[in-house]
């Protein structure tokens, strides 16, 4: 096989990918209430045991924004699904989708979970108010990588959000949350 075989080759397989995971993210397919529910708790306690700082923060959030999986897949135009839960005070609120597009130089499949704590009671308002965040616009929020986990204490925190992601599985290059928009959704 030539180069040029090959590439073709991995880009089918790559496309054949992203549709099949495409169709396990369909709405026929979505996830009920109690799955959701379920899935929100078990992600966030996979976070807690993976990254300590994760649940000091979450011990002095307004809100905690948790989205157990998001399926990304992309060839050159990619975009991401997930659905999750908005919790207060450990009690359920609501729930909403993330949705993003992107387009560039991109190939593969992914899928992996986040979560926002929402430290502000701006941010937990604009949320509940707006038709839908995107992720760049109102409320600053701060994507929590390792680096930033080792400077950040419960002392300086000083944004209105924090995203963690995290149980990343899967074949893309680069991971961001930017340009997620968050839209309430009905269970």
């Amino acid at each position: 096989m030539t180069n040029i075989q090959r590439a073709l080759h991995n880009s089918i397989l790559v496309v054949a990918a992203a549709f099949s995971l495409g169709a396990l993210s369909s709405p026929a397919d979505a996830a009920t209430a109690e799955d959701l529910n379920k899935d929100a708790s078990q992600a966030l306690q996979t976070l807690y045991k993976t990254n300590p700082v994760a649940e000091s923060i979450a011990k002095k959030a307004k809100a905690v924004l948790v989205f157990p999986h998001i399926v990304k897949a992309g060839l050159v135009f990619g975009g991401s699904y997930g659905e999750g839960v908005l919790t207060k005070d450990a009690h359920l609120v609501d729930y909403y989708s993330s949705v993003s597009a992107s387009w560039g130089w991109q190939a593969g499949a992914e899928s992996y979970g986040y979560v926002v704590f929402l430290m502000t009671d701006k941010a937990v308002k604009y949320l509940e108010k707006s038709k839908g965040w995107e992720f760049g616009v109102g409320p600053t929020v701060v994507a929590v990588n390792e680096g930033v986990a080792k400077n950040l204490s419960t002392s300086t925190l000083k944004d209105d959000a924090y995203a963690f992601i995290f149980d990343q599985q899967g074949l893309m290059a680069s991971l961001s949350i930017e340009g997620t928009k968050i839209s309430r959704i009905k269970r």
